[in-house]
């Protein structure tokens, strides 16, 4: 049976649905944790709390200013009602709720967390200078060269002496005591010897302080900027280090931030893990191997993980140490700095994969250490059970402590403005959002799990603080969410009420799909399910669409060309011998699987580093269960090397697709439209900007003739073929003829068109195959005449014109030097009218339906048992 449907996403009551992760202890390692259903009260944080956020003891506040302010901040802070006058137009008409109508119940919730943050503001400003001069807490903190001396700075207030210890003094402190002023902040000014610096650079630094029962003990700094460890003692103390370089060791960026893409094709990869060989690898040996990769493969962005310092090399980077520190692993800040630079030059934008979700336990190297029998307005964590996440053994930060706040948003700051990264993804959201961090809680949609005495409205101010404070130094910064719960809001901007990100990674993407590989055979595959999971987002708040990230390939599960091929990746995958049923099924699928999610799952893309041809293996990182061994944290790049291996086509594919969107823009449009769900067939056809595609997932059928619906009339031509020889198809769609379009039916009368498309057009859709169409110009000059140079330089035959015989002939080598696949002028798009809240009967009349929304999305007359099909060798 073949369905039309028209995927209708308004902005009113309803996110999307969020699929949970099945396997606990995957959940567990990767930060979140679903188990059984549980629904909340429609009971918003309160007043109950507002005494955790105000309660700013003097530490919190800059010495020179307290004793003057201090009667204006307890009127600020008691008075519930005191700052309402002067924020309650900003706070009555909050923008978002006009745009979804199922959140207007939840209007004092919004109210209540917009104050909060805008009290918040309004303190920094009085008392620190503005959000911006508040987050420069990285030169009042840690280590700092004033005229003539090192200034050394420490928020510690429940430590009762303390001093600085080092190479510099033989670590014997009783000639560094140091002095704590009424806030709980010490201090020490170490005078210059000779003209030179007392601590010299690179040199070793711990903080030592006594605690309230008498004892000392020795700490890592809170803000150190470098932290190494002895590499020839095993399980040996990590030791803060004074990283000061002379200018000739300094490294100086030489080139400018690339632009803000359109959309976002980011490569996310792990410096340490990259290296062929079973080793760490280095930041300059990423920036000089990988980097060139990742570009050749059209991605425009790189996420980087496990950044910053973590003793545990096997947390992928996720229990942080040392918040301002680069992992010492990969090098020093300087090759950091170099690689960032190398990126830039290479027009690569890096996203840093920022962990404030949490905190490592470690006592010894982390800043767990500085938890001494301090309350929580004393500590950077909360106390008891609310400072401890039990599922991954972590610290939890208290977001309505003032130093905290500083070390936090400063944090922020000095990644972007000292290392140049041009954004951030934030790890494990969904902890922060909630007092329950998202275990054994099942998300549902409704709107009451979202707004509630479960929220975390303390986290929810921090974040919208972080967002502000982000794009406000860098206006195009990319800022991406983990969170799996899909709270309403949180991709809208903090003026309009929102909490203010710019994307979501859309994470019940490849929960679907491991599920259905895992799980289903082909024959019930439900292209119902598979679309509606992919189109599942929230109107108006932009996704990061992904099949399989770092979280799949995690030792104890498989990518998904692992688990389409197993064992036959290591002795099928040779181009000298025909290539065996599995291998040819398995390539096909990687394919489809990756440029479906790409072009029907969100605004954005990201693939893991290695998966873009298909890397066997999972990853397991050195550690006690396998001997220290690094033989699964690397990257076989080796395979995707050798010409005569397969692992070629799929990264061909994965290039060509990347290309597709640079050409297209297809990503950035506004326009997506499903227009055909054929269960029966198992085929789906949509339309994302211009483009035009058809993705047929059936084992074995083949459709001549096949009428698809598209918006403009004319003439269509392929613009991709994952089919193709050079992609390791079987040529079967032939790349020359052209696809004439037919009117069908009452023009602006929908429902008398085919699919709800006023034309059509016929194509071949081979079995397992998908590919994608664009509308040709009326002649050849017209469309030079509107091509970027990129495309008409290399226009002589067109990808789209070469035979498959050609094609099959290509040399893998040679395939940066393609014939770029096409053009568009989406332009246009950005110009459309926001839909609002318009009503259904208006979108249709659109014809530009953008995502689905839970209980929103208008499937018309779908098929909830799809049939079974004839061929009986799914697996």
């Amino acid at each position: 049976m073949q369905t039309s449907c028209a995927l209708l996403s308004s902005p009113s009551r309803g996110s999307f649905i969020p699929i949970p992760t099945k396997n606990l202890l995957r959940a567990a390692r990767n930060k979140r944790s679903f188990a059984s259903p549980c629904t909340t009260g429609a009971i918003f944080e309160s007043q109950k709390l507002s005494r955790d956020v105000f309660s700013i003891t003097a530490s919190r506040l800059r010495n020179d200013r307290w004793r003057e302010h201090s009667s204006n901040i307890s009127s600020v802070l008691t008075d519930d009602s005191s700052t309402m006058a002067d924020v309650e137009k900003e706070i009555e008409n909050i923008h978002i709720l006009g745009l979804d109508q199922g959140l207007k119940p939840y209007k004092d919730h919004f109210r209540y967390r917009m104050k909060r943050y805008l009290d918040q503001k309004k303190l920094f400003e009085n008392f620190e200078g503005g959000l911006e001069e508040f987050a420069l807490g990285y030169l009042k903190f840690g280590f700092n060269k004033e005229q003539g001396c090192i200034v050394y700075q420490e928020w510690a207030p429940a430590a009762q002496e303390a001093e600085i210890i080092g190479d510099f003094n033989e670590w014997d402190g009783s000639s560094h005591k140091m002095e704590k002023n009424q806030f709980g902040v010490w201090s020490i000014k170490i005078p210059d010897c000779d003209g030179k610096p007392a601590i010299p650079h690179n040199s070793r630094v711990k903080f030592r302080f006594k605690h309230n029962s008498g004892v000392w003990i020795d700490r890592i700094p809170a803000w150190i900027k470098y932290a190494t460890v002895d590499p020839t003692k095993f399980a040996a103390p990590y030791d803060g280090v004074y990283w000061d370089p002379p200018a000739s060791e300094r490294y100086d960026f030489k080139y400018p931030r690339p632009p803000q893409p359109k959309a976002p094709r980011i490569y996310e990869a792990h410096v340490g893990m990259s290296s062929l060989e079973p080793r760490v690898n280095s930041y300059r040996e990423f920036a000089d191997d990988v980097l060139p990769r990742i570009k050749e493969n059209n991605y425009n962005t790189v996420q980087l993980m496990a950044i910053m310092e973590h003793s545990y090399y096997a947390s992928f980077g996720y229990h942080v140490t040392n918040f301002f520190a680069v992992s010492s692993r990969s090098g020093t800040p300087e090759d950091l700095k170099y690689l960032i630079d190398k990126a830039h030059s290479l027009g690569l934008r890096v996203l840093m994969d920022v962990v404030h979700s949490h905190a490592s336990n470690n006592v010894t190297d982390g800043l767990n250490g500085f938890d001494v029998g301090q309350g929580s307005q004393d500590s950077y964590f909360h106390t008891g059970d609310r400072g401890y996440h039990q599922v991954w053994d972590s610290r939890l930060f208290n977001y309505s402590n003032w130093e905290v706040l500083r070390f936090l948003l400063s944090n922020l700051r000095w990644w972007l403005e000292e290392y140049k990264f041009d954004g951030f993804r934030f790890d494990g959201v969904t902890s922060m959002l909630y007092h329950h961090h998202g275990i054994n809680l099942t998300f549902t949609g409704d709107y009451n799990e979202y707004f509630s005495e479960k929220t975390d409205v303390d986290a929810v101010v921090y974040l919208m603080l972080a967002n502000t404070l982000i794009h406000s130094i860098m206006p195009d910064a990319t800022v991406i969410a983990e969170d799996v719960s899909g709270m309403p809001g949180l991709c809208r901007s903090v003026s309009e009420g929102g909490i203010g990100f710019d994307y979501r990674l859309a994470m019940g993407i490849p929960d679907k799909w491991i599920d259905y590989l895992k799980n289903k055979s082909y024959a019930d595959w439900s292209m119902k399910e598979i679309t509606w999971t992919l189109t599942n987002r929230r109107y108006t708040e932009k996704c990061v669409a992904y099949a399989e990230s770092h979280d799949q390939a995690i030792v104890g599960d498989k990518t998904i060309a692992f688990l389409l091929m197993d064992r036959e990746m290591y002795s099928g995958m040779s181009c000298l011998t025909e290539a065996s049923p599995v291998v040819d099924h398995g390539i096909a699928l990687v394919k489809m699987i990756h440029f479906l999610s790409m072009a029907l799952g969100g605004e954005a893309y990201l693939n893991f580093m290695g998966n873009e041809f298909g890397h066997p293996d999972w990853i397991d990182f050195p550690r006690d269960g396998n001997n220290w061994s690094y033989e699964k944290c690397r990257r076989q790049w080796n395979l995707v090397d050798t010409d005569h291996l397969r692992y070629k086509f799929m990264n061909a594919f994965d290039r060509a697709m990347n290309l597709l969107d640079e050409e297209f823009s297809f990503l950035a449009s506004e326009k997506q439209i499903v227009s055909s769900i054929d269960e029966d067939n198992k085929v789906i056809v949509f339309e994302r900007g211009d483009l035009v595609f058809v993705f047929n997932f059936h084992p074995e059928n083949t459709y001549e003739g096949y009428k698809v619906g598209c918006d403009l009339p004319g003439k269509y031509q392929v613009a991709l073929d994952s089919d193709a020889w050079v992609f390791g198809g079987h040529g079967r769609v032939g790349h020359d003829v052209d696809h004439f379009t037919s009117p069908e039916g009452i023009p602006g009368v929908a429902e008398t068109n085919f699919n709800g498309r006023p034309n059509s057009f016929k194509v071949l859709s081979p079995p397992q195959a998908c590919v994608a169409y664009y509308r040709v110009e009326e002649s050849l000059d017209e469309v030079q005449d509107e091509q970027p140079a990129s495309f008409t330089e290399t226009i002589s035959t067109n990808l789209v014109l070469v035979s498959d015989d050609d094609l099959q002939e290509l040399p893998t080598e040679n395939l940066q030097e393609l014939p770029k696949v096409g053009n568009s002028d989406v332009d246009g798009l950005q110009d459309l009218p926001a839909m609002g809240n318009s009503d259904v009967d208006d979108l249709q009349e659109l014809g530009t339906v953008a995502n689905s929304d839970v209980g929103q999305s208008k499937v018309q007359d779908l098929e909830e048992n799809p049939p079974e099909l004839d061929d009986e060798s799914d697996d």
